[in-house]
């Protein structure tokens, strides 16, 4: 009796300790997420296909890039009704993280002068970019808004998630642009690295299975994510 009311009391201890490092990969990785865009921000060499819009939009309507970037997840998250995808905690904390860190990071990181500092924030930026996606889809507490869109149009159009992605990122670009959202090098070289780059770190923060007889249920598979928050 002592022995399985111990062996209990392990098995409880290490399903916690599963938990906890998931909830900490999740939201570290969102905030870093944050942060990271932010850099590319103050590099002013070019942003993530997402934020060329958040951007273009903030500068029309005066509000912070982190607010417009929760206000754009909130509604992609309602594009997610008729197209019948279910959201999970990653995805809600996905919208309201995000922007905050971002936000947070603007406001004590100022823009950066000269090419030198320009050239390392953008790399900065693209390489923690890139472990914070590791960290977070590791995670598996669900996609984030805009991943639940192109996964949901694949699903209702049969187009390849290739061909919606490239489609929907080239929308938001142009449009983002026709904004004034700032499109440069940067942009460039985080569409072609960032893939690498998080399954890189996927790797590195892959999270152990959880404990045989845990209720602790993993959602999604981290290698087949679509690699956008």
């Amino acid at each position: 009796m002592h022995q399985s009311t111990t062996t209990t009391r392990g098995h409880i201890m290490a399903t916690r300790g599963h938990l906890t490092r998931r909830l900490v990969q999740l939201y570290a990785g969102l905030a870093l997420y944050g942060a990271s865009s932010a850099l590319l921000v103050r590099s002013g060499l070019g942003l993530e296909p997402w934020n060329v819009l958040h951007q273009g939009l903030a500068e029309r309507t005066g509000l912070s890039i982190g607010v417009v970037l929760t206000i754009v997840g909130a509604a992609v998250l309602l594009a997610w009704i008729p197209l019948r995808q279910r959201p999970g905690l990653g995805t809600i904390s996905n919208v309201l993280v995000i922007g905050m860190a971002m936000d947070a990071t603007l406001a004590v990181v100022p823009d950066a002068h000269g090419w030198p500092l320009r050239v390392t924030e953008m790399a900065a930026g693209i390489v923690l970019n890139g472990a914070a996606t590791g960290l977070y889809i590791a995670a598996r507490f669900g996609p984030g808004p805009r991943d639940g869109l192109m996964t949901g149009l694949h699903q209702l159009t049969g187009v390849s998630i290739r061909l919606v992605r490239t489609g929907i990122e080239l929308t938001v670009v142009a449009t983002g642009f026709a904004l004034g959202g700032t499109v440069g090098v940067g942009t460039l070289l985080y569409a072609l690295s960032i893939g690498p780059l998080a399954q890189v770190f996927l790797r590195l923060f892959a999270v152990p299975a959880a404990p045989v007889g845990s209720t602790v249920v993993a959602t999604g598979q981290p290698e087949g994510a679509i690699l956008r928050p």
